[in-house]
């Protein structure tokens, strides 16, 4: 017998004073709310009610026992409420899981601006670059860049992710600038370790041809600010998201090399535990990311 549902019948047969328009109330019949009550008091060993042709009326202990019932009805339903509300409103602490550097850059404001926008929310944002397990570490949501592996999470496009081809004034001038993608294999390649086959650069001639450059240099880092740190030194030619190059362009720190050539981009994804009953302050934040990412958004 689900007890709770036995106690709602019996508050609202007393308050009703009617089995029948209790049933009613839960779409039910009669003979099930009697049975319910009666469960009840073979339960507890003790008559509850009082019937008569009248109607019915509370037992002493009946009365001791609706007064309890009703406080606990009330504050089961105040339970689904507050759950219910948390569900479907951008409310409580929100873990946001991202990448070191597109976090810093890009998330960091966009998650400022997010939470002076929703006060009832708390933002704990980390930053990894490598894999976590959204489950296991307890993230709502991550900002992931790439094409996703199939999977049970929740996931919603934002946008795409492009890159650039840069090298300071001094190093162009000092080295010349490569006018075709096979040029690069003269030049010194400042590498982004943290890209799968780093030692290649991939991309598409202005005619739409496929083009894989092997390339070698002096300087690594799994870090993208020290490769444009490097890159503004003059040290060699760096590839890179274009967000994280936008401002040293900007101010001629560097120039865009081969910008006639087409660079891979990466997919950007915010991904969730799980695409069922997506809890309010997720789906918030999601929708809030989506167009952010549009055309040119590196600039803004």
């Amino acid at each position: 017998m689900d007890r709770l549902l036995a106690m709602e019948m019996f508050v609202r047969v007393v308050e009703t004073g009617s089995f029948s328009k209790a049933a009613r109330e839960f779409n039910t019949t009669q003979p099930t709310v009697t049975k319910q009550i009666a469960a009840t008091e073979e339960r507890l060993k003790v008559r509850l009610l009082n019937r008569n042709t009248r109607g019915v009326s509370l037992t002493e202990p009946g009365a001791l026992y609706y007064e309890k019932c009703k406080t606990i009805v009330r504050e089961a339903e105040e339970a689904d409420s507050i759950v219910q509300l948390r569900q479907t409103q951008a409310q409580g602490l929100l873990r946001v899981g991202t990448s070191v550097a597109f976090g810093r850059r890009v998330v960091v404001p966009l998650a400022l601006e997010y939470m002076s926008r929703h006060p009832q929310v708390q933002l704990d944002l980390s930053f990894e670059d490598r894999y976590v397990d959204l489950i296991a570490q307890g993230i709502d949501v991550a900002i992931r860049m790439g094409k996703l592996a199939d999977s049970s999470l929740g996931a919603r496009y934002l946008g795409a992710n492009p890159w650039v081809m840069v090298a300071s004034p001094a190093y162009l001038k000092k080295h010349g600038t490569p006018k075709r993608a096979q040029d690069l294999s003269a030049h010194v390649a400042l590498i982004y370790s943290s890209v799968v086959g780093d030692e290649f650069w991939r991309m598409h001639t202005p005619r739409g041809e496929p083009v894989t450059v092997p390339v070698s240099g002096r300087f690594r880092s799994n870090n993208l600010s020290a490769v444009l740190a490097a890159a503004r030194d003059g040290l060699g030619i760096a590839l890179m998201p274009r967000y994280v190059a936008s401002d040293s362009l900007a101010a001629g720190k560097v120039r865009e090399v081969l910008g006639d050539h087409a660079l891979p981009e990466q997919e950007i994804h915010a991904v969730f535990p799980s695409p069922k009953l997506v809890p309010g302050k997720v789906s918030g934040f999601v929708a809030f990311l989506q167009g952010r990412f549009d055309e040119g958004w590196w600039e803004a």
